[in-house]
């Protein structure tokens, strides 16, 4: 049987079936949907003001070039006003993010947008690979995931950004409220869904993909013939978060809503009002935000200078390190470039 024609203009032939919905679309018809919703995430929520300086937090990866492509294509389209660059952390991992990088500076030129790179060898006087010899490939992705956070929230600051921009999308926001369930990490969970995090700080964080399905990114970027990188990070394959998204997608293949479901099911917990939630400070000895004495960057810096690496990994509940005399907070690594699903999708078909 032939393919059935899209359900939107009724003049071509579909091209894929979208999983939110079910619709029957054709590539074009896809295209103009995805932006409007876009746009329509943006404007409802109000992430951005006119005259912004905005960095995108760039990879080199298919979401983060998506949201740079889409972003800079509705700024120019809506006259939103933006003034958005590009912003990149070289963790120091040979073989990914050296290959990755230069996806984005060809990204630069694509969309005529600045670039900005640190490196974490320059912020902590330690590459990954380095890290990776000390500690092992156990723990890596807390080390990573606590360094490359604070680095972009430096770079954005030395670039003088207002906001930044990432391209998490609905997958990654699902996996992260079963991290944070298992982990009985409730601080988190009570802000892991929310569009902008970090309104109380110097600078908000927003996802304008936040509902946008994994899938869904990967067919405007494969039908768009985007310039990305899809090389799985070398230290990635033994991420406790690969597990949730193994099974997210496991969910998604059974009912399709499943990932906007459980999104709906954290934005609907309610916390007792008895229940403690960290406090807000700054680290005594870098300045970053913490609701400890230091925060974990520190933390973790500390115990690698020192010959320590394992100081602050896991969880203390209130202990103080004996090594440091200082709390540590729960270790939550960032999200992990990774296209291990991909596999299934290499070539988007009528149905995913």
């Amino acid at each position: 049987m032939g393919r059935q024609m899209c359900e939107l203009c009724k003049d071509r032939r579909a091209a894929l079936i979208r999983p939110r919905n079910r619709q029957q679309l054709c590539q074009q018809c896809f295209f103009v949907a995805f932006e409007n919703e876009i746009h329509k995430t943006i404007v409802d929520n109000r992430l951005f003001k006119p005259g912004e300086r905005v960095a995108i937090a760039a990879s080199g990866g298919k979401d983060s070039t998506v949201l740079a492509h889409v972003l800079t294509e509705l700024n120019r389209r809506h006259n939103y006003g933006l003034d958005l660059f590009l912003l990149s952390i070289d963790e120091g991992i040979t073989g990914y993010r050296d290959d990755s990088l230069e996806t984005v500076k060809r990204n630069e030129i694509q969309y005529g947008i600045p670039l900005e790179v640190l490196s974490y060898k320059a912020l902590y006087g330690w590459s990954m690979d380095e890290i990776v010899r000390e500690i092992g490939r156990k723990n890596n992705c807390t080390f990573c995931g606590v360094f490359r956070r604070q680095a972009l929230d430096r770079g954005a600051a030395k670039v003088k950004a207002d906001k930044m921009a990432t391209g998490h999308n609905a997958d990654d926001i699902a996996e992260t409220v079963l991290l944070n369930i298992i982990r009985g990490d409730i601080a988190r969970l009570s802000r892991c869904t929310a569009i902008i995090t970090g309104e109380e700080g110097a600078l908000p964080r927003c996802k304008p993909f936040n509902l946008g399905n994994l899938d869904c990114l990967f067919t405007y970027a494969y039908y768009k013939k985007l310039d990305y990188f899809s090389t799985e990070c070398t230290y990635s394959p033994n991420a406790y978060r690969g597990y949730a998204r193994e099974f997210i997608k496991d969910l998604e293949s059974i009912r399709p809503r499943a990932i906007l479901d459980i999104i709906k099911s954290g934005e609907s917990f309610r916390f007792a009002l008895t229940t403690k939630m960290p406090e807000q400070g700054t680290c005594e000895k870098c300045g970053y935000i913490s609701s400890q004495k230091w925060c974990k960057a520190c933390v973790l810096l500390d115990g690698l200078n020192r010959g320590l690496p394992r100081l602050g990994i896991g969880r203390t509940r209130g202990k103080s390190s004996s090594a440091t005399g200082i709390q540590t907070d729960n270790s939550c690594s960032d999200k992990q470039t990774s296209i291990r699903n991909d596999k299934r999708i290499l070539k988007p078909s009528l149905d995913f």
